[in-house]
């Protein structure tokens, strides 16, 4: 197998130079960094700015709850006999503002947007560091990841919450924020990451997984697409430059960089707590070689010695287990620190949404070239799509490339939200339209902030 080149590799090391724990770097009492006297040379904001990488590899975001968050309640997954009750609850969309996971994810994006508001807040002060200790190109990148990591923990939060508190400085006090609207926060995304793109280097430029000026046009474009913008995607996606499909979908271990368990939770040797739905088997086309990237069936080999799987533990009923995000092509065994980066936006992903922009104003015959070009890669070579298609027809095509392409990638239910597609697909396993397409907000959030009562849940909770 081999690894794709992720548009954003953002690999949630733990982490390069000066790096320390999630618990030290927690930024509660900034002054105690003193600022006035920390940032002075070039190691110091880099070690501020690896701080808010850390809170991706937390319990809520990657180490933990949002595969099983994003994967489950897009029915992509199907949960074994064990799987934990809190996991169930996205499957069944049973979830309330109790959950902890639910918690845990609102809290990891707040504490990195804390700690992104820091570096930025202290931008000034950067800036007037020495050229003999930092240069100007280094100031530049360093305040742009930041930007970018605040859109990025911002993203998540609005379109799982919908209006949230926008928070760009240090607090002073504890009585909170109150909600802000989504348009707000976009808009601050937004102007985030027009900002971030302008200082961060290009990806040949720059340490694999880190921002890069690739990576903020990327997600640029994905938000406008959210928000239905489909003439002003294409503006950022045309900036993405110098990236190239890799011949599989599928994304694997290599090295010691991200901690998760995703390895063990769904490997089928090991915790094996989900397998894939076969609702998700079953869309791939006859001959799509990504289906053999993605998934483990009965009579494929695993590990060193090509041990070959004659049945699945009978431990809930699945009929397949995840290839994707698993290191069983060099190990028998997953363990609890797997070193699989994980995706954020990749090169297939970015032209499946130009294929969207274009189709969405009127340019199918486009659509259907962007579309061609992840279905044509030469280890998959899908017949192509013809041009002349109806834009109802595009539309069907980009919702298939789009659920077989970034399976298990924590694309599909977003995706479903957004097509207003939810209900249909998900009713039948719980989801309410209205509802669900928001996560509650925490009831420990509603307790201690002053400034949000029940008043500001979500429609449903």
């Amino acid at each position: 197998m081999k690894k794709n080149k992720l548009i954003i590799a953002l690999a949630m090391f733990a982490f390069l130079v000066n790096s320390c724990s999630e618990s030290n770097l927690e930024l509660n009492n900034p002054n105690e960094l003193a600022p006035e006297t920390f940032f002075e040379n070039e190691a110091q904001v880099q070690s501020a700015v690896n701080a808010i990488y850390v809170n991706l590899q937390t319990r809520g975001l990657y180490t933990r709850h949002m595969f099983f968050m994003m994967d489950n309640m897009a029915h992509e997954n199907g949960g074994n006999n064990q799987l934990e009750a809190d996991k169930k609850q996205y499957l069944e969309f049973t979830f309330d503002s109790s959950h902890g996971a639910i918690k845990a994810y609102w809290d990891s994006c707040y504490r990195g947007i804390n700690k992104a508001n820091f570096v930025i807040g202290n931008e000034e002060k950067i800036n007037a560091i020495l050229p003999s200790e930092m240069s100007d190109i280094a100031k530049k990148k360093f305040i742009g990841e930041a930007k970018f990591l605040r859109a990025l923990y911002y993203f998540f939060l609005v379109t799982r919450y919908g209006d949230i508190p926008l928070v760009t400085i240090i607090p002073e006090t504890t009585e909170g924020f109150p909600k802000s609207s989504k348009e707000d926060v976009y808009q601050q995304i937004i102007t985030d990451l027009t900002e971030a793109a302008i200082g961060l280097l290009d990806k040949a430029d720059e340490e694999s997984g880190r921002a890069t000026k690739g990576a903020a046009y990327a997600l640029l474009g994905k938000v406008h697409l959210f928000r239905k913008e489909y003439g002003r995607p294409m503006t950022a996606f045309n900036n993405v430059t110098g990236y190239t499909l890799e011949p599989n979908s599928d994304v694997t271990g290599a090295g010691a960089n991200n901690v998760t368990f995703r390895g063990q939770e769904y490997g089928f040797n090991d915790w094996f707590n989900v397998f894939p739905s076969d609702d998700l088997l079953n869309v791939y086309e006859d001959g799509d070689t990504r289906f053999a990237d993605t998934f483990y069936v009965n009579g494929d080999t695993f590990g060193p010695s090509d041990t070959v799987i004659d049945a699945f533990p009978s431990n809930g009923g699945g009929n397949a287990g995840w290839k994707k995000y698993q290191n069983y092509y060099k190990d028998d065994n997953e363990d609890q620190a797997s070193g699989i980066n994980m995706s954020v936006i990749r090169y297939a992903d970015v032209l499946l949404m130009m294929a969207e922009c274009e189709n969405e104003i009127g340019t199918q015959d486009n659509a259907v070239d962007y579309i061609n070009q992840v279905r044509q890669r030469p280890s998959v070579m899908l017949p192509i799509l013809p041009d002349g298609l109806s834009k109802t027809a595009v539309f069907e095509a980009i919702v298939h490339e789009r659920q077989v392409e970034l399976a298990g990638e924590q694309t599909r239910f977003p995706d479903l939200v957004r097509w207003g597609l939810a209900a249909d697909v998900l009713g039948g396993f719980g989801f309410q339209a209205g509802k669900h397409e928001l996560f509650p907000i925490p009831g420990a959030e509603i307790s201690s902030n002053d400034n949000i009562t029940s008043a500001d849940q979500n429609p449903g909770y």
